[in-house]
């Protein structure tokens, strides 16, 4: 790679670490109480991950390894002034105030898979049969990732059980090759997770997949496909890729393994992410397939590809557009709370592509 590539991405990187600084710790110290009338909602995660437990209990996950799954289940309440798209993070030197800020109140370990399991499916049962599943992307602390999809679940009303999967970043913006490498670890753990919702009492298992969290997921159908059981038993609902940060021949690789879906994927891209920039350009200048400009040429392989490149997000780096945007966050959430009807979904799935026009 030329030097001055080098340098523009090095000082991206710098500029990205500064600009998301975070404590990374999930519990605070001191809760301080408030009127449930300040508090706009209280959502239970649960939570499945290849992450090791850490050493300091308000992180409760770090970034490195773990050979076999945890879980856990957290409780997150949203303030009541909370702004559809937004997350509002206490920063250093804050009281945990509820009102203002989203803040866990509780986490609730398993240190097995049945525990676990019974807890989840007592959940799944109590909300009418619906999971989704979450899988976060490059760069992603354990807290960041229970706060992210808190916010997606809150703001587009989704009805059913949120499901975490949480493989280890290292959450650096310079851990870039380690996330890589932990996501490619991850690939059984998700198999071994999505089949354990399969025998659960989910009548419909969702996933929504983001940037290297893509990478993840399309591994991981592409070997369930391998196995002959690709769907989970029918019920595997939507699949939501949201700015995938995979090299589009691989991608194209994946897709022809796993076939043409029965009901085509979404794929969410936008030609304006300078993350996905920079990540072709440690790739040696290779298109990513979330900022891919041959829309049809993806189409043709099973998916339904929105083009977000004309809709406004809120981060600089216009990579997380379909959580932080509040039209399109709820337009996805209207899309998931559809029941199995393929005409239902094919129109609220065309309102999304009118909004990236």
């Amino acid at each position: 790679m030329p030097l001055k590539k080098i340098f523009t991405v090095v000082l991206a990187l710098f500029v990205a670490g500064c600009a998301g600084s975070q404590t990374q710790e999930l519990l605070g110290s001191t809760m301080v109480s408030a009127p449930v009338t300040e508090i706009a909602g209280n959502h239970s995660i649960f939570i499945a991950t290849t992450r090791k437990k850490s050493d300091d209990p308000n992180k409760v996950f770090d970034g490195e390894r773990s050979a076999t799954l945890n879980y856990a289940r957290v409780n997150v309440t949203v303030p009541g002034l909370h702004k559809t798209g937004q997350i509002e993070r206490r920063s250093r030197g804050r009281s945990d105030d509820p009102a203002k800020y989203f803040m866990a109140s509780e986490v609730v370990g398993y240190d097995t898979q049945p525990k676990f399991s019974s807890a989840l499916n007592a959940d799944i049962a109590a909300r009418g049969g619906r999971v989704m599943v979450f899988v976060h992307g490059y760069n992603t602390g354990f807290d960041a990732a229970v706060y992210r999809l808190t916010q997606i679940v809150h703001d587009s009303g989704y009805p059913g059980t949120p499901v975490l999967f949480s493989w280890a970043s290292g959450a650096r913006t310079t851990d870039y090759v380690y996330d890589k490498e932990s996501a490619s670890a991850a690939r059984d753990q998700l198999e071994v997770t999505l089949r354990m919702l399969e025998q659960s009492g989910a009548r419909r298992i969702d996933i929504v997949a983001h940037s290297l969290g893509t990478w993840v997921t399309m591994e991981t159908l592409r070997q369930m496909a391998i196995t002959g059981d690709r769907d989970l038993g029918g019920k595997l609902g939507d699949v939501v890729l949201a700015s995938p940060d995979i090299d589009v021949d691989v991608f194209k690789s994946q897709m022809r393994r796993y076939g043409k879906p029965d009901k085509p994927f979404i794929l969410l891209l936008s030609d304006d992410d300078r993350a996905l920039r920079l990540s072709g350009l440690i790739a040696g200048s290779r298109p990513r397939v979330g900022d891919y400009k041959d829309a049809a040429d993806l189409a043709s392989y099973g998916v339904t590809v929105v083009d977000l490149s004309k809709v406004k997000g809120s981060d600089s780096f216009n990579h997380t557009k379909f959580a932080d945007n509040p039209a399109l966050v709820k337009m996805i959430g209207q899309r998931l709370r559809e029941d199995d009807g393929f005409a239902s979904d094919r129109d609220v799935t065309d309102r999304i592509s009118l909004l990236g026009q």
